[in-house]
């Protein structure tokens, strides 16, 4: 669209900017994308209700504890790590907590911090589902590309990832909501 000859100019204070409509390549990339990422999650939350009576997101929990020092973290760094909101985690913890795979411990230098702690019977549930849902990840994502695709796919999603995560104060991050 042009704007008539006597029409401020795009981007003044007097006429809002046209939108940047996406390309038909680009919206083309964009719903591949939404899908797979959509098709892929379902996928994999699927085998992980089968196999293990949990969502994906849970199972992601259960190995950032068992990754993490004693496997323990605080429930900050917990939603931090995941990607979640504060609230969900909460939730999720509550979960884990009532199957006996989580327990949470207070934080002795903050009455108000608390730790996730991953429990053995956590662990051998993690040890158990690992190779199922290693398997489901292997043939969904990694069978399918070249190890040049893999790659690139890595640096595309590191990308992407590092541009959503400003590291300036006030950003609006789901894990300080």
């Amino acid at each position: 669209m042009k704007a008539p000859a006597s029409a401020p100019t795009p981007g003044s204070a007097q006429e809002p900017q046209e939108p940047r409509w996406l390309t038909d390549e680009e919206q083309h990339v964009w719903r591949s994308f939404m899908e797979g990422v959509t098709l892929l999650d379902d996928h994999l939350d699927r085998q992980l209700q089968r196999d293990a009576g949990m969502p994906h997101v849970y199972y992601g929990l259960l190995v950032k504890l068992a990754e993490a020092p004693r496997r323990r973290l605080r429930m900050t760094e917990l939603a931090m790590l995941a990607k979640i909101t504060r609230s969900r985690l909460s939730h999720a913890i509550a979960r884990l907590e009532k199957n006996g795979w989580v327990r949470r411990e207070d934080c002795p230098d903050d009455k108000r911090g608390q730790f996730a702690v991953l429990t053995d019977e956590g662990h051998d549930v993690l040890r158990q589902t690992a190779p199922g849902h290693v398997e489901a990840v292997r043939q969904a994502v990694f069978d399918r590309l070249t190890p040049q695709q893999q790659k690139s796919l890595g640096e595309i999603m590191r990308i992407v990832a590092e541009g959503l995560q400003p590291a300036e104060a006030g950003a609006d991050l789901p894990w300080l909501r």
